[in-house]
């Protein structure tokens, strides 16, 4: 018999018992000329020549293929058959992500497209689906140098360089079918936790006809015991209800607890579908200097983890890998991560709200073009689909859909492009803090982020000295942003090149490499110390948890082994930091422009 990699379910947000995985073998072909559709390879009865072992990219030695040389469009096909269980259920077809312009046939028949490669989509293929075997063609387009296409940290030349890596190109995220109610069913939910009432607000849409006698329940249970319900008439397609919660459990960093919701579709009081959720009762607030978890000071701890794979490159092997990766980085001490330049899979997430772990939403505008308003035409969708599918997560604790958004080719981002997009962000979730830019050229934002790579911890200290007692703030690049007295957060520094095997001949990382592992410590905790000290600071990400490729400043090599005493790191990371002290009220910075 027959394994199929990442065989758990996907969406672990909205979780339904009767589904078939299709992940495994697919056929698969490589389009240079982007000229399948006019030649009919649509058609179900179309062969293809080779076999890719999906969900992984061809890039990666687990696909099978492994051609890390540009694809225009690649295809993929499959034949699959439904449960004569689903005979009288309506057919939903899903796509975790695929990179990055899509369409898909059933039966030789085109049941719809979608842009985008980081988030997912579907298509209900119930007047598509025969009795006995159907067929599944996609076919994806692929282009990262055209800079309209948002790629992350995928590489835009043959070769990976730099902070550029090996490419992902077509199906990188799980395929599966599942069956819903013909009558009608839950689409989506949006989780509202509210720790200061005490309870949870909840919002379904329904997919179903208006006019009928529709009504929703949920329930919540904390460790199997039920502690709230409520009852709604669906109005509108739309169901919402306000669940007061008996027996309450802050969610918080490395103490994750966590209710399950148990969300049920009633026709006359008869039940027509019923979904799985979970949340965490949690808040946070910008209160001064400080980043407010519950109402408490919390200082972040983050590192940046780029979420590539030596074997899957954007695809974890396995789930337990996921899970793996949020626990190296707490061993050494840190609380939670920048998930960067990629919309992480959804059991991701999951797994850092079982663990407890804070991370930030972010995007993968890599070098994208934003000088004119085209970027907005291709950005905003697919933030807006990501931030739907994310928004329940209680580990995400803040948003930021552009990072280091650089000029390109002498002419200046359009500003309006990186205002649009935080003030939509704003709008479509008001309870967690949105860096517009990080790093780079500010213009509407909650949190003022610098990166500075720095390695001299005494120039490091310097700079930010004078926040210490409410003097001048640093701000880079002062002729195109202002800081107007946010909170302060040091979103990238370190980076410290560390390969003493000299393993990668193309080896790389920021400034000089220290020449033994005790200078190595030495800068470490001297850069990390000044940001722990400095009670106007709230946080840190240092940059990175591991080796991606050639570049190699990692504390883990890119297989996840351990380059450091893990408890030196640890002891390191773990210190007090000056702004969750009760005892010291940090002085307000100087807003200087």
């Amino acid at each position: 018999m027959l394994t199929i990699p990442r065989p758990e379910y996907p969406r672990p947000q909205l979780v339904r018992p009767d589904w078939v995985n299709l992940n495994g073998e697919w056929a698969f072909e490589i389009d240079h000329g982007k000229s399948g559709k006019e030649r009919n390879w649509f058609n179900a009865n179309q062969k293809f020549t080779h076999k890719i072992n999906v969900p992984f990219c061809p890039e990666s030695r687990l696909s099978g293929i492994e051609y890390t040389d540009f694809m225009a469009a690649v295809w993929y096909k499959r034949s699959f058959t439904i449960p004569s269980s689903w005979n009288d259920k309506r057919i939903l077809l899903h796509f975790g992500a695929v990179d990055y312009d899509t369409e898909v046939w059933v039966n030789g028949q085109s049941v719809g497209t979608h842009r985008g490669g980081y988030t997912p989509f579907s298509f209900d293929i119930t007047t598509y689906i025969q009795s006995g075997t159907n067929i599944v063609t996609v076919c994806a387009e692929d282009d990262v140098r055209s800079g309209l296409q948002p790629r992350g940290k995928q590489c835009d030349s043959y070769n990976s360089w730099g902070c550029d890596y090996t490419r992902t190109t077509g199906i990188w995220q799980t395929v599966w079918v599942e069956c819903v109610p013909r009558a009608g069913y839950i689409s989506s939910v949006k989780i509202s936790p509210d720790l200061a009432n005490e309870c949870v607000h909840v919002e379904a849409k329904i997919n179903g006809e208006s006019n009928r006698s529709w009504s929703f329940t949920s329930a919540v249970a904390y460790e199997q015991k039920q502690v709230g319900s409520q009852q709604a008439v669906v109005s509108g397609q739309r169901a919402r209800v306000t669940i007061p919660i008996s027996d309450i459990h802050a969610w918080e960093p490395g103490n994750a607890h966590l209710y399950d919701l148990h969300l049920t579709l009633l026709y006359d009081d008869q039940k027509v579908d019923e979904v799985q959720s979970y949340f965490g009762l949690r808040s946070v607030a910008l209160d001064g200097m400080a980043f407010k978890i519950n109402d408490k000071s919390v200082f972040q701890r983050l590192v940046l983890d780029q979420g590539f794979y030596p074997d899957g490159i954007y695809t974890a092997p396995t789930d337990e890998d996921l899970r793996n990766d949020i626990e190296l980085s707490m061993k050494l001490g840190f609380n939670g991560a920048r998930l960067h330049e990629k919309v992480f899979e959804p059991r991701f997430l999951y797994w850092a709200d079982k663990l407890g772990y804070l991370v930030w939403g972010e995007y993968a505008n890599w070098l994208f073009d934003i000088t004119t308003a085209t970027g907005l035409e291709r950005v905003l969708p697919e933030w807006m689909e990501a931030m739907e599918r994310d928004i329940n997560h209680p580990s995400i604790i803040g948003w930021c859909p552009f990072n280091e958004t650089w000029d390109k080719n002498g002419t200046k981002q359009n500003d309006e492009v990186v205002r649009i997009v935080y003030n939509v962000t704003k709008q479509l979730d008001p309870t967690r803090p949105v860096i517009d830019a990080s790093g780079f050229y500010h213009v509407s934002t909650d949190i003022f982020d610098v990166h500075d790579y720095d390695q001299n911890p005494e120039t490091f200290k310097k700079r930010y000295e004078p926040m210490r007692e409410g003097g001048n703030v640093h701000v880079p690049f002062p002729d195109r942003q202002r800081y107007e007295g946010q909170p302060y957060f040091v979103s990238e520094f370190g980076g410290i090149w560390w390969d003493p095997l000299a393993k990668n001949e193309k080896s790389w990382g920021y400034g000089e490499r220290p020449s033994t592992e005790e200078e190595f410590f030495t800068r470490y905790e001297g850069l990390v110390s000044v940001l722990l000290d400095n009670p106007n600071i709230f946080g840190f990400c240092y940059t990175q948890l591991y080796d991606v490729e050639q570049e190699t400043n990692g504390l883990y090599t890119y297989d996840r082994k351990i380059k450091f005493e893990q408890s030196v790191i640890q002891n390191i990371n773990s210190r007090a930091a000056a702004i969750e002290s009760p005892l010291m009220k940090p002085s307000k910075p100087a807003v200087k422009s």
